[in-house]
């Protein structure tokens, strides 16, 4: 499909500390660009002390169409925000880019082209987890399958369609304006919130299967814990301000985790209430073995592992959240979003 030669595209890497990773990035996202649109990449950086911002500016003096900004506020969605403030007056479409993914070529441009084919709001993306050392590929693995995802299409999805959420990517920009930007008070998922805002306002999202992402996952558990954690602390948020948004799957979770620990603390007098977590212990060890033989590896023997964290941290955000994070419903019409501004 041609891409209209009018069209200005603005493209947002939030950094903090990716100096090994974000110059790979920026040219990747050039390769095999749109015919005829201008494109404007902005990194807007949260405070690196590792040499990023110094690269970066190197790289913006050779190329007028990148720009370096600060993004006070760390977070990516306040630099999200920041760039469309500061350069989306003229852009027609957004892309949200991550500095510590893997991008396939063309990429800007198959998102355009997907975005004019299906007439959609925004566009977003499978992502498919890859790892270089033992604890990495245990969590790349899990996250890939039913275990780690609980049947979420983006993760590892293989279909595509008009979807409610997946891996933010493309928007029109007329359309992430209207519904506020992201909400600047969310660490995480902010990405939902927002998908759960632009639909309410009438806004569409397609997943494009075919455009697929390479990320790389904690390479620690302790890491693992602390994101999952504070993912399952956002979503505490996202389904009491749009309570139509849960999941059974997302349910599930910290459902298992409230019935685990009442089970270890009544057996005692009920041992039969052991067979849950016993249950649940199985289905990790049949999870690790599955792992290791598909992948011919023994790190997939930490896979098992690696759900439980997954599960277990998520659940125990998600029951943090709601005891100790105050929300209420939002409005179309209401307030908007933390460090948002509106549409001009």
């Amino acid at each position: 499909m041609t891409t209209d030669p009018e069209r200005t595209v603005l493209v947002v890497i939030p950094t903090l500390n990716e100096v090994r990773t974000v110059e790979a990035v920026v040219r990747s996202l050039r390769s095999d660009p749109p015919s005829g649109a201008r494109v404007v990449t902005v990194i807007a950086d949260g405070g690196s002390g590792d040499g990023t911002v110094e690269l970066a500016q190197r790289m913006a003096a050779a190329d007028a169409s990148l720009r370096v900004v600060a993004n006070p506020r760390r977070i990516q969605s306040a630099a999200v925000n920041l760039a469309v403030r500061q350069f989306g007056d003229e852009a027609d479409v957004l892309v949200r880019c991550d500095a510590h993914a893997h991008y396939p070529q063309g990429f800007v441009r198959r998102l355009l082209d997907t975005l004019d084919r299906t007439q959609a709001d925004s566009v977003v993306v499978p992502m498919d987890s890859t790892g270089n050392t033992c604890v990495q590929k245990a969590v790349a693995w899990t996250s890939n399958t039913w275990a780690g995802t609980g049947g979420s299409a983006h993760r590892g999805g293989q279909r595509s369609g008009f979807v409610d959420h997946g891996h933010h990517a493309a928007f029109r920009m007329a359309t992430f304006r209207r519904a506020g930007g992201y909400d600047e008070s969310f660490t995480h998922n902010e990405d939902a919130e927002f998908d759960c805002r632009q639909r309410q306002l009438g806004a569409t999202v397609y997943l494009d299967a075919d455009i697929r992402l390479g990320y790389q996952p904690r390479a620690t558990f302790a890491g693992l814990a602390r994101q999952y954690f504070a993912y399952g602390r956002g979503r505490s948020r996202t389904v009491r301000r749009h309570p139509g948004s849960m999941r059974a799957r997302q349910l599930a979770l910290p459902v298992h985790l409230v019935m685990s620990v009442l089970a270890l603390v009544l057996a005692p007098w009920l041992p039969w209430l052991l067979l849950w977590p016993l249950a649940y212990a199985l289905v990790l060890m049949a999870t690790s073995l599955g792992i290791a033989w598909r992948q011919q590896s023994p790190c997939g023997l930490l896979a098992g592992a690696a759900a439980a964290v997954m599960h277990v941290s998520w659940a125990a955000g998600f029951l943090s959240g709601l005891a100790f994070v105050r929300e209420s419903a939002w409005r179309a019409g209401g307030a908007m979003p933390a460090g948002a501004e509106p549409t001009r």
